[in-house]
């Protein structure tokens, strides 16, 4: 029987989706549905004195307008502004055309209060990151005072907003004290437990369900305002409410990757070995409700140096709160040393990859522990080979086709190895079918697909009679669908619950009088296609579906729990990369174009080729845009995003991505997991903003350290 892990199968969910029948949240409707629409404030910070709804009451087919939200605990006061764009009430109609314009109807008063919504104001305090406290090793002041060679630079990246084709939505409806919302979320039983606690219920009272999600990358990780308030319109109209952010509403109700300022200094002796490393990163957050992302382990422990220093602060605005985007912190994290490296080796005169190869660490300096896999030195030779860097001019600026600068630039990639305790049940059918149920959900990787792998390679059936089912908070719970954990740790619950099913099965069949196994030890008895059988004599044997009619069953199951473990603290486990990325620099124009962009990844085993080169293509394609188009602009006197659409705030389009490739080292990491897997989805944007960058300075000569790369800095 062939392995279903390891090939490159198409998503068992993909015809769904291509043909319309997949039901996204907001595709859900209910008898008596009531359709809502927030009202947003119109100013950064104050107090809300009054709201005239009067207008609004008016309109045909507005219901009732919600002001007052006492009976929810909502993580502020809507009487007390926060933020621009902050709820402040939510209009109820018959139909959402009524409900859109009924917000437009209210109006309200403030009494404005002084705000602050600019991380450079010098008036905006700063205080200290508690998720990542500083850290020192060495004397990393002197050694950069003494070093032959220094890179002292200063970085900026403008904030980023997720983009999801699928908007925020929420359907809600009570059956008395009992909650059912189906829900665009990144976690069904985190939100499960969450929406019990705001409401004050018992958290069995709360189902949460959501098997399709259109996208993600991070916001959907908490339970955000828009979700309270439509759970409790629903209550409190006694009708069940559904609630779609509008594109606008998206910037200022969800989180986005906060904008960050860095300084990243390196010193090295002429020959390249580095001194010193000194990283100080800032990151805006909101006043009342911080976020705290890990911005600087990776230049802990990237490369080799025993003097360094990392201090990481946070800049509390009033904006509304941040969130995870795609890489949370890394990505942040990894363009300044990458970059800074790219700079150090240019003054060096020494090829990038040379110089990171030199430094390449024995272990895990930051933490004093060994790697569990790292194969950072075959990435950046594989790489390298495969895109050609030998072609690369090391003298900057002097590459051109007619008008056009051509560069070359790398960057390694690197993401924690996260897993988390998960839990899944398989279930054999009477009718020779298999369903494989957990909490957790799929917002684009393809869950759905190498659960369904490696569920048929435990029992030892064909995919084809393995259905694994998601989104559902009265499933075996599962953790965050985030930070690349889910194959890792919903995948070893999976698996588990597969093989313990398969012996279950065995072992009666070996003590069942009527089975051809009977009197035979478990070890003597394979599993394939269905089928069990003797391993020395195939003939003897019979197929899971034979037991379950013998026996009067009509399922059979096996519930299991994987624990994570504490191999997180006895091994420093990453999923690494080297990214490669040729532009195009326009000398008249100063547009910038990626030319094309190839990586090579060790994220230890790929259980399905296809999903993998599809995830590793998307990071890329944000990872571009992150370098050369997106920003998030607030007009810094009221706190107003003035680019709060696609049309304005710029996003990769078709026309920016010509040639993408990826490729992924034969390996796995049986210390992370059982399956050897070392997650995937946050690593292949790790190293691209940096790789685009370097390429520019390459292709140019400039040095431009902030982000996103404009025409205006070039010229």
């Amino acid at each position: 029987m062939t392995l279903a892990s390891g090939r490159p199968i198409s998503r068992v969910d993909g015809p769904l989706k291509v043909t319309g029948k997949a039901t996204y949240t907001a595709d859900n409707l209910e008898p008596g549905l009531v359709y809502a629409v927030l009202v947003d404030s119109t100013v950064a910070r104050g107090t809300v004195d009054s709201i005239d709804t009067a207008a609004a009451q008016q309109h045909s087919g507005v219901l009732e307008v919600i002001t007052d939200f006492t009976g929810v605990t909502l993580p502020f006061d809507p009487k007390q502004v926060r933020s621009y764009g902050q709820p402040i009430a939510v209009v109820l109609a018959s139909t959402s055309e009524a409900a859109i314009h009924g917000a437009r109807l209210v109006t309200a008063r403030y009494t404005e209060a002084p705000q602050i919504t600019d991380m450079h104001d010098p008036a905006a305090p700063a205080e200290p990151n508690t998720r990542t406290p500083d850290y020192s090793r060495g004397d990393p002041e002197g050694a950069l005072a003494s070093a032959a060679v220094v890179s002292d630079l200063h970085f900026d990246i403008a904030r980023n907003n997720h983009n999801p084709i699928e908007l925020p939505a929420t359907v809600a409806r009570w059956d008395g004290d009992r909650l059912t919302v189906r829900d665009k979320v990144q976690g069904v039983p985190q939100s499960q437990a969450s929406l019990a606690k705001a409401f004050g219920i018992p958290v069995e009272n709360v189902r949460v369900i959501c098997p399709f999600v259109g996208g993600a990358f991070g916001n959907a990780l908490k339970v955000w305002p828009h979700e309270l308030i439509t759970c409790f319109a629903a209550r409190k109209f006694a009708r069940p409410v559904k609630l779609v952010l509008t594109r606008k509403q998206l910037y200022s109700v969800v989180g986005f990757r906060p904008a960050s300022s860095q300084r990243l200094a390196v010193g090295a002796d002429r020959a390249g070995t580095i001194s010193s490393i000194i990283h100080e990163v800032s990151i805006e957050t909101s006043r009342y409700d911080q976020y705290l992302e890990a911005n600087a382990p990776y230049a802990r422990f990237m490369y080799n140096s025993s003097n360094m220093r990392s201090t990481a602060r946070l800049v509390p605005l009033d904006v509304n709160p941040a969130a995870p985007m795609r890489g949370p912190g890394t990505v942040t994290g990894a363009y300044a040393m990458e970059c800074a490296m790219d700079d150090l080796a240019h003054r060096l005169g020494m090829d990038p990859i040379d110089l990171r190869l030199r430094n390449e660490p024995v272990v895990d300096q930051s933490e004093g522990l060994p790697f569990s896999t790292r194969r950072v030195t075959e990435c950046f030779r594989r790489g390298a080979d495969v895109f050609g860097w030998s072609r690369r001019n090391q003298v900057p600026g002097v590459t051109r086709e007619g008008n056009l600068l051509i560069g070359y630039g790398t960057a390694a990639a690197a993401y924690h190895t996260l897993t988390a305790d998960s839990s899944a049940v398989a279930q054999a059918n009477a009718d020779g079918t298999f369903e494989v149920r957990s909490a957790t959900i799929d917002m684009g990787p393809g869950t759905y697909t190498s659960m369904t792998q490696v569920a048929a390679d435990a029992l030892g059936v064909p995919m084809s009679r393995v259905r694994f089912v998601l989104g559902d908070s009265t499933f075996p719970p599962a953790p965050l669908h985030g930070g690349s954990m889910t194959m890792a740790s919903v995948g070893s619950a999976v698996h588990i619950a597969g093989n313990m099913l398969r012996d279950r099965f065995i072992r009666t069949s070996v003590v069942d009088p009527g089975s051809p196994l009977n009197g035979l030890r478990p070890d003597q008895v394979g599993v394939a296609d269905g089928r069990m059988f003797q391993t020395d004599d195939q003939t003897r044997g019979e197929t899971y579906q034979d037991l379950l009619r013998r026996r009067g069953w009509n399922t059979l199951d096996s519930q299991q729990d994987w624990d994570a473990g504490d191999a997180a603290e006895r091994y420093s486990m990453w999923a690494y990369g080297a990214v490669f990325a040729e532009v195009a620099v326009d000398e008249l124009l100063g547009t910038v174009r990626v030319r094309r962009m190839h990586a090579c990844y060790d994220s230890g085993r790929i259980v399905n080729p296809k999903l993998a080169h599809s995830q590793a293509i998307g990071g890329m394609v944000g990872g571009i845009g992150m370098a050369l188009l997106e920003g998030t602009h607030l007009d810094f006197r009221d706190g107003k995003i003035v680019n709060a659409n696609l049309a304005d705030y710029l996003v990769p389009v078709n026309a920016d991505i010509t040639a993408l490739d990826a490729e992924f080292l034969p390996a796995e990491d049986m210390i992370a997991d059982p399956l050897g897997v070392k997650g995937l989805a946050e690593v292949v944007i790790v190293g691209v903003p940096a790789a685009v960058a370097n390429a520019v300075f390459n292709a140019t000569g400039k040095r431009v350290t902030s982000l996103p790369i404009t025409l205006d800095t070039l010229l």
